[in-house]
């Protein structure tokens, strides 16, 4: 048996280039700030820096401060529903996944992003299992009500990684990890198989193999998935 692991935001979904200022990589969270207003997008801004600069104890501290921030700026359903049907899959994605299924490979998708663009994914592609960090609630009028949080980014990301392994009985030497961030290091690490997908050096550095594309189509991992069956 064996389980591919996969990030979402860039790289089953193509990435917001507009909103990448090279401090992280870019996600829904800031493209739902920029969404609620220029006000809030700038001060999601100032959260990464604090971010970057060991500010937060936790990513989930981080998120409940950007959640504060989302919900001080007047963050609304419709925002996120916005931010959610603006989302693309890159190419080949379907392919993708139609082989890891029919070589009966498990999937999971690992995100730090939100649970509604999750879904998505799930649904489209028929992945097996599902982690991401933030789940919004809305009440009657569309404003947020309250929110589910879970440690799916940085380190967070291996533990939810390891536990499904476990239920498995499959050893993270015969898993498979693709993602594009360098908030995936810790995974590429771990598995016995890593892919670079258009990804950050600092992910590169550590993956067994990277994919450098123009136009990104995730069916190009079909051939380097194939060689270690």
């Amino acid at each position: 048996m064996m389980i591919c692991f996969i990030d979402m935001e860039g790289t089953i979904l193509e990435k917001n280039i507009s909103l990448d200022n090279g401090k992280v990589a870019p996600s829904a969270w800031t493209a739902l700030a920029k969404e609620i207003s220029e006000d809030c997008y700038q001060e999601e801004e100032l959260s990464k820096d604090r971010w970057l600069e060991n500010k937060y104890g936790s990513y989930t501290e981080w998120m409940k401060d950007t959640i504060r921030i989302h919900i001080k700026h007047g963050m609304r359903k419709e925002h996120l529903i916005k931010v959610i049907d603006a989302s693309n899959f890159h190419d080949g994605a379907d392919e993708l996944f139609e082989f890891l299924r029919k070589e009966k490979i498990i999937t999971a998708l690992i995100s730090g992003g939100f649970k509604h663009l999750a879904d998505l994914a799930q649904v489209k592609l028929y992945i097996d299992h599902a982690y991401s960090a933030c789940e919004y609630f809305f009440d009657k009028d569309d404003k947020v009500k309250h929110f589910n949080l879970l440690p799916t980014d940085e380190v967070g990301k291996l533990v939810f990684m390891k536990h499904l392994a476990e239920e498995y009985a499959v050893s993270l030497s015969d898993c498979i990890f693709i993602g594009d961030g360098k908030n995936d290091v810790h995974l590429a690490r771990e598995v016995g198989t890593s892919i670079a997908f258009n990804a950050q050096q600092e992910l590169i550095d550590v993956s067994t193999f990277s994919v450098k594309q123009i136009k990104p189509d995730l069916s190009a991992l079909i051939p380097i998935i194939r060689l270690k069956l």
